[in-house]
């Protein structure tokens, strides 16, 4: 791993220092104290980080004149406080580096969450219900809220398809490994032999995106009303205000029929819509970025099997980082902290080896 010298630490900490002798004075525009208050929120972690490297580098420097003192004890005393520092420096580097590494700007945002039923029916569509409920679990545990934005219900249970916002702190940058499909292998309620199937569902998690994010112009957009319909085709309202918008430019078509309004039947198509437009560009930049090569997780591309979820043997396994955890039922349950701070973990290990490689 690159060590950061104590120059850049030094421009760190006198970063910070500015920012705050800056929003100290009394003559600041309120937009240029929001501004001052945003970059020293981001910086001072970073701040704190940097500041740790630097004491535990000068303790180690320290303790190494005190290896030359003539009192046994004290070089005894100082050659065990110097194991001590080795051990704990390393961490506090990686720290370093990890928080200084390039931030994701969607990784504060909300998100969209879009579950999908693919191969295998209505077991499918059971386990994307199952997958629903996860993701609602453990966005309970983080104090996120989620609101379901469409849902087209399958006759046994579960979700041919199911749309909803996550709304918090930090949404993206927790869920946004999700994006992918996900095997299930158990035996079917519908399944009297006793056989084991494999079904699947696809899952997306796009970064929530406002009206300065994407610019949409309405003569690109085909906006129709009809009728909505619930399952079978049977009408489950006597207006005419499900919105189907297709985006002419892209061909990006949104349905959406829960709400008995027909304006909030658009604005949530349109919120959608945003967040698949806003994706569309930060994958095209990301690609341009990184030429052909994929991230150490994963490419988020929906196509790629990302996870298995093995019910006879109670395992959770992700293929992207050849993680298996017998603990399903408490995953399912919402317990995806360890999962989840696996593949991040990985992403940062995969980001720090490519600076390395770049300074090498």
């Amino acid at each position: 791993m690159t060590s950061i010298s104590a120059e850049r630490i030094a421009q760190i900490e006198g970063r910070r220092d500015e920012l705050q002798a800056a929003m100290a004075r009394g003559d600041l525009a309120p937009e240029q104290f929001v501004q001052l208050s945003k970059d020293y929120a981001e910086i001072e972690p970073v701040a704190q980080a940097a500041a740790e490297v630097r004491r535990l580098r000068a303790e180690l420097g320290v303790l190494a004149g005190m290896e030359a003192d003539p009192d046994p004890e004290i070089r005894a005393m100082a050659a065990e406080e110097i194991e001590t520092i080795r051990d704990r420096l390393p961490a506090a580097e990686r720290h370093l580096a990890i928080s200084l590494l390039p931030k994701d700007a969607a990784d504060e945002r909300s998100a969209i969450l879009e579950i999908r039923a693919g191969t295998g029916g209505d077991e499918a569509a059971l386990f994307a219900g199952d997958l629903f409920r996860m993701y609602q679990r453990y966005a309970d545990t983080q104090g996120w809220r989620v609101e379901l934005m469409s849902a087209n219900a399958a006759e046994m249970g579960g979700y041919k398809e199911v749309v909803a916002s996550v709304t918090g702190q930090g949404v993206f940058a927790r869920l946004k490994f999700e994006s992918g499909v996900h095997r299930v292998q158990r035996v079917p309620v519908t399944e009297s032999g006793g056989r084991i199937h494999t079904s699947a569902a696809t899952v997306a998690v796009l970064p929530e995106a406002e009206e300065v994010d994407v610019k949409i112009d309405d003569k690109d957009l085909r906006i129709d009303i009809y009728r909505s319909s619930g399952p079978g085709g049977q009408s489950v309202n006597t207006t005419d205000s499900a919105v189907r918008i297709v985006h002419i430019p892209s061909g990006l078509v949104v349905i959406q029929q829960d709400e008995k309004s027909q304006h909030k039947n658009k604005a949530k198509a349109l919120k959608v819509l945003r967040a698949r437009l806003y994706e569309r560009e930060r994958e095209r930049l990301a690609s341009e970025r990184a030429g052909s090569r994929k991230a150490m997780v994963g490419s988020g591309d929906r196509s790629e099997r990302i996870r298995t979820y093995n019910f006879p043997q109670g395992r959770v396994t992700d293929h992207r980082i050849n993680l298996t955890l017998h603990r399903l039922p408490e995953i399912l349950q919402g317990q995806m902290d360890e999962l989840i701070g696996a593949l991040i973990a990985e992403d940062e290990a995969g980001r720090l080896a490519a600076l390395d490689d770049v300074a090498a």
